[in-house]
């Protein structure tokens, strides 16, 4: 470590969709939804990460949540600015000389963005005060955070299930050589328990639980090895219009998320048969590896085996790889230039 390495601070941010996930001094010092609620008359921030998430659905007119981020991407610039900053001046709370000192920011973006959406990312993060602003793809930065060498000679193939969006991609030598952002993941998975329980269930059911029900029940496939206990969940009844609780299965669940995985799965088969020979070979004994949060799906690992006749691989903390593997590109700049996303004139 250089003498004057105090002076440029790094800071490794994931803009997530669902979850924003900061590391500061290698650790990762922030992790909280990607939510912020204000009050629409007098501009206010009320809340921001999981204190504006404990407000989902339980707030007067008066009060906006908003939501920063669509599929991977900025789609509200100033309450993403307000968000980040909030964020950041906890991170100075913990050492008073940040906002004193320059600071290096790395920000991980879906593969899929367009140079409108990656300009966005990049004048959000300078009036945050950043002296230095690199961008990472997240496939590279998952596989990084996974422990693997991208830099080598060597095909790998990475679907990370975040959110917003599945990134899928296949790397060799630092670069995606074949890959695609599929607009379906984890929201979505919410979106389809959502819909099932209301049509097949006669119950409205909030954000919140649909979440909720996929953590607790959510399956990829009809028979799980040990399968979780029916829960309880309540709503809105849509035919009487009064709160009712009902029991549901992870077979209801597995059923309602069909068609999304499905989706998914086309999405990585196509990306397989775009790949060279040579490629598809070292694929074939390193298998597919797969991480974000929407990766921890019970039983989607057995169910895209299954599918591609190839070993998946879910890493051990499957949310934090992308935030992990940028933190490592940032403290090892001379060694990961090449992965970085190059500036185009």
């Amino acid at each position: 470590m250089g003498f004057f390495d105090f002076l440029n601070e790094k800071i490794a941010i994931d803009l997530g969709t669902s979850n924003t996930l900061i590391t500061y001094k290698g650790k990762i010092a922030v992790d909280n939804p990607s939510i912020i609620t204000i009050n629409q008359i007098s501009g206010k921030i009320i809340a921001v990460g999981k204190e504006a998430g404990m407000m989902r659905g339980k707030i007067n007119k008066n009060i906006k949540t908003i939501y920063p981020f669509s599929n991977g991407v900025i789609s509200n610039f100033d309450a993403t600015e307000k968000m980040l900053k909030t964020f950041i001046k906890r991170l100075s709370s913990l050492n008073s000389s940040l906002f004193f000192s320059s600071y290096n920011m790395i920000i991980a973006i879906p593969c899929g963005s367009t140079e409108v959406e990656m300009r966005a990312v990049q004048e959000s993060a300078k009036r945050l005060n950043a002296k230095n602003i690199f961008l990472i793809h997240e496939p590279i930065a998952a596989a990084i955070g996974g422990g693997i060498n991208v830099l080598e000679p060597k095909g790998n193939m990475i679907v990370d299930i975040g959110g917003g969006t599945t990134e899928i991609a296949v790397i060799s030598l630092g670069r995606i050589i074949s890959g695609q952002s599929v607009k379906i993941a984890g929201n979505t998975f919410n979106e389809d328990i959502t819909q099932y329980i209301r049509e097949f269930r006669n119950l409205h059911i909030g954000e919140s639980m649909a979440e909720k029900i996929k953590i607790k029940i959510g399956s990829a496939i009809h028979n799980l090895t040990s399968p979780p206990d029916n829960i309880q969940i309540e709503g809105r009844d849509l035919l009487t219009g009064k709160p009712q609780q009902i029991q549901l299965s992870y077979k209801e669940i597995e059923k309602s998320l069909d068609k999304s995985i499905t989706q998914i799965e086309n999405a990585i088969m196509e990306t397989l048969s775009e790949i060279p020979p040579e490629i598809s070979a070292d694929i074939y004994n390193t298998g597919i590896y797969l991480t974000g949060g929407g990766s921890m799906l019970r039983g989607l690992d057995e169910r895209l085996s299954r599918t591609t006749e190839l070993p998946v691989h879910l890493g051990e903390q499957p949310l934090k790889t992308v935030v992990k593997g940028s933190d490592i590109v940032l403290k090892n700049l001379d060694r990961y230039t090449d992965v970085l996303v190059q500036k185009r004139r």
